[in-house]
């Protein structure tokens, strides 16, 4: 019975050892970190921070791919079809979960096509209108649009984006109506507002910031929670009159579904090491970024929370699956 005993622990140590040295080793070779965005985004300038840091980290390259299309499906999809080795990471964020709602077929499930690693980052978004628009505050933009019923127009990055749902909610709660002018991305929105082609529209901070800082755009609110380190003296939307419209947006992690579980506990390590290092936070805050890393199940928790949110976002703007 003894040798039956130590039999089974060595066989059982033969079965664990692999997936130990696989965590060990790895990474032994370059990792590919594909962004389902055109470069230049939010997410894609975001992601080019963290990887120089890893491959710092690992002395192994981590090159940003981006690919995108699609509303960012096309990029996910290549990541499903990856090899669940941790060597082929995505870009996961709010927009895949608004997909999973919006597309009848985006060509993946959120959660059974991936395993989820870490929530990265979040970022508050503007509400952005032209200096001389003739209005200083959310309140006078609302007062307008009541006088105006229909006759003021805003922008997005596009059907079901986040500020297509924010701009809705925020319409909703205020009681008025504006027109929707879909873009094929946040940068065409803004350049549409700065060319006065739009009354307003809400975006990503990292896109905005540096038009605010300029002159070319009027920040009237942020839609977090708090104000924003990067513009203090901008209120929120609850300080301007709207308590309870919030809009973040955030990006993190993801492999392929499969991933040994070691494996995502080395990369979740690695990236909560690396965001602690205070040179990438600064850089990741100066973009408006605020960092904010997590467990698996926490960021699993945050993409559940945004598809939910989307199927009654979608209720609102009375939008149907595409």
């Amino acid at each position: 019975m003894k040798r039956r005993l130590v039999l089974a622990s060595g066989l059982g140590a033969l079965i664990l050892a692999p997936a130990r040295v696989a965590a060990r080793d790895w990474p032994d070779k370059a990792i590919r970190w594909i962004v389902p965005y055109q470069p230049g985004t939010a997410p894609d300038m975001t992601v080019r921070v963290v990887a120089e840091s890893l491959a710092e980290l690992w002395r192994q390259p981590v090159v940003v791919e981006n690919k995108g299309g699609a509303a960012g499906n096309i990029g996910a999809q290549t990541v499903a079809r990856a090899a669940p080795d941790g060597y082929t990471w995505l870009y996961s964020a709010t927009t895949m979960a608004i997909n999973m709602r919006m597309y009848k077929a985006p060509g993946y499930h959120l959660f059974n096509d991936f395993t989820h690693v870490s929530r990265i980052a979040s970022s508050d978004v503007l509400l952005l209108v032209h200096p001389e628009a003739g209005v200083s505050s959310l309140a006078e933009l609302i007062e307008r649009m009541r006088r105006l019923p229909g006759r003021l127009n805003y922008g997005s990055g596009g059907v079901g984006t986040p500020a297509h749902f924010g701009t809705e909610l925020m319409l909703h709660a205020a009681g008025v109506q504006a027109v929707h002018v879909p873009f094929k991305g946040a940068t065409e929105s803004v350049n549409a507002v700065i060319g006065r082609q739009i009354d307003f529209t809400l975006a990503l901070l990292q896109v905005g910031l540096a038009h605010v800082r300029s002159g070319r755009l009027k920040a009237l609110a942020v839609t977090g929670p708090t104000r924003n380190a990067q513009l203090p003296q901008i209120p929120t939307l609850a300080e301007s009159g709207l308590p309870g419209v919030q809009v973040l947006s955030f990006g993190g992690v993801s492999l392929p579904a499969g991933a040994p579980e070691p494996l995502v506990r080395q990369i979740n390590e690695a990236l909560h090491k690396v965001l602690a290092q205070a040179s990438v936070r600064s850089r990741l805050e100066a973009l408006g970024a605020g960092v904010s890393p997590g467990t698996p199940a926490q960021y699993v928790s945050d993409l559940r929370a945004e598809v939910a949110q989307t199927e009654r976002m979608m209720k609102l703007a009375r939008l149907e699956p595409q």
